[in-house]
């Protein structure tokens, strides 16, 4: 079985203790840092931007999952990779030329994701599968944590595996728990965002052994 990487999302997390927050993840076994930027554009909400992130990269090793939910994701993608994103996800609903958006994350060197949309068809991102580092299918609408699993998206996951590059990391984000978690890596899902049930959980760490 390929390596799960889990990427507790930090919308759950205390914002007023963020570090606290960040190392109770990492010191529980964590892969990845899922950040969610939102522009309250794109989505219906407003969360955190460059500053938060650079300052996040000052506290923590693990890899900045930075998930791009904004419009014109062009016109931040540099100070995002500057300010220390390992992994930056723009939204195929967002943009107009796909490629330029993913050549653009490539020049700074870092890996490059996508992401759709629950009711996006999987098929419209079958031509950039190669040139992608990672896909990410959203299970619940962008923009608000705690929200119900959709299982019909997750259906999606093995027609995407079908026609993607065995290195390709397809990620799920949204309404993951244990059980949801079994469903999408059964799909062939091989990365995994949680944040209420992680960060809500009494035991961080047990929480994340739960999903793999």
């Amino acid at each position: 079985m390929s390596k799960i990487f889990i990427s507790p999302s930090i919308l759950s997390a205390d914002f007023a203790n963020l570090e606290r927050d960040i190392k109770l993840v990492e010191n529980a076994g964590a892969d990845w840092l899922h950040v969610d930027v939102m522009d309250g554009h794109f989505v219906p909400n407003i969360t955190i931007g460059v500053p938060v992130v650079s300052s996040i990269r000052k506290v923590t090793g693990m890899t900045l999952d930075v998930h791009l939910m904004i419009e014109n994701p062009e016109k931040y993608i540099g100070a995002f990779a500057k300010a220390g994103a390992d992994i930056l996800t723009f939204h195929y609903e967002a943009v107009k030329d796909v490629k330029e958006i993913m050549y653009l994350i490539k020049s700074y060197g870092i890996k490059t994701g996508m992401s759709i949309k629950p009711k996006t068809a999987p098929d419209v991102v079958f031509p950039y599968l190669k040139d992608l580092d990672l896909l990410l299918v959203m299970t619940v609408e962008p923009g608000f944590g705690g929200q119900k699993f959709m299982p019909d998206c997750a259906e999606k996951i093995p027609l995407i595996k079908e026609k993607a590059p065995e290195n390709l990391v397809i990620q799920v984000d949204g309404g993951i728990n244990a059980e949801t978690a079994r469903i999408c890596t059964s799909y062939g899902a091989n990365s995994l965002v949680a944040g209420n049930y992680i960060y809500k959980s009494d035991d961080i760490k047990s929480a994340i052994k739960s999903l793999l």
